[in-house]
C-alpha cells in the first residue's frame, strides 16, 4: 500500500465521521499527511439551505463561525476513534477554516506521532 492509499482511506474516514454526525459529508476529500498532520481540503460542505443563507453578506459570516466551530465540538464530543485505530497514534487537535463562498474548507489533524513517516515506510 503506498501513501495515496492511506491518505485516501484516510478521507473515506473524514467523510464517514462527518456523515455520522453532521448528516453530510463533503462531495470531495483530499489528504495529504505531512509531519503529526493530515491536512484535508474539502470541497462540497455546504447544504442548499446553508448555501441560501450565504446569499446575504452578515449571512457568510455567521455561517463560517458556525460550521468551524460546529465541527470542532463535534471532534470534541465525539473522539475520532476510527483514525486513531487507523493511524494507531492519538488525535491531539483539529484546526478548520471554510471559504463559504468557494464551499471550500479545510481541516487539520493534529496527532501524537510523525504520520508522514510511519506511512512512506509502508510504501
Amino acid at each position: 500500500m503506498n501513501m495515496d492509499k492511506h491518505e485516501a482511506e484516510f478521507s473515506n474516514l473524514v467523510r464517514a465521521f462527518r456523515k455520522k454526525h453532521m448528516g453530510k459529508g463533503p462531495s470531495k476529500i483530499n489528504t495529504t499527511f505531512c509531519k503529526n498532520w493530515a491536512i484535508c481540503e474539502l470541497e462540497g460542505n455546504l447544504s442548499p439551505v446553508e448555501k441560501f443563507i450565504a446569499n446575504a453578506d452578515e449571512g457568510k459570516q455567521m455561517l463560517r463561525e458556525a460550521r468551524t466551530e460546529m465541527v470542532k465540538e463535534m471532534y470534541r464530543q465525539h473522539h475520532p476513534v476510527e483514525m486513531e485505530e487507523y493511524l494507531q497514534c492519538h488525535f491531539v487537535d483539529l484546526f478548520v477554516d471554510i471559504d463559504i463562498e468557494r464551499d471550500f474548507g479545510m481541516s487539520i489533524f493534529v496527532f501524537d506521532e510523525n504520520i508522514e513517516e510511519k506511512f512512506l515506510s509502508k510504501k
